[in-house]
């Protein structure tokens, strides 16, 4: 018998919830407020922002074998020399990262969160494998965990943070 997808989306509800927060919270800022830092050479709001969008972006492409050029383009915004992004550029990071992410979870059955999957970026001479279920995890944990740096360094300027 073939298994017929399963929508996994809901077993994942929330996590949509969280992206549209961290989009909130993004949206409104100004350049100066993208730049504000917890102190020293500690990541800006910017900062934090784009390493969520890069870290889904190879996830997404080098790892779960989903999206394309554009996902893959997404994957650099966070690295040293490139450009400033926007509060929009920002947002438009996220919501395109959110759509291949919520495109897999309405498409994937339980049985393809186990499949093992190689990594294709890998410098190490053996690419790591890991499972989709494991880089879903892991994507959800890397989104909490910078979500909430954001908000608290937004906390601690009097900027609005996300409202959970």
């Amino acid at each position: 018998m073939t298994e017929q997808p399963s929508v996994l989306a809901p077993f994942y509800k929330g996590w949509d919830n969280y992206q549209q927060l961290l989009v909130n919270v993004i949206a409104p800022l100004s350049d100066e407020q993208l730049e504000l830092r917890p102190g020293g050479d500690l990541r800006s709001v910017r900062m934090i922002a784009l390493h969520i969008i890069g870290a889904r972006a190879r996830w997404l492409y080098y790892v779960l074998h989903e999206g394309d050029d554009n996902i893959k383009a997404l994957g650099i915004w966070d690295r040293p020399g490139e450009p400033a992004r926007s509060a929009a550029e920002i947002v438009t990071g996220l919501e395109t990262t959110w759509q291949v992410l919520q495109a897999g979870l309405e498409r994937w059955t339980p049985a393809e969160l186990e499949e093992m999957l190689q990594e294709t970026e890998s410098e190490e001479e053996e690419p790591e494998s890991f499972s989709r279920q494991w880089v879903i995890w892991h994507l959800i944990e890397h989104d909490l965990h910078h979500g909430g740096e954001l908000s608290f360094l937004l906390g601690m300027h009097s900027v609005p943070a996300i409202d959970l």
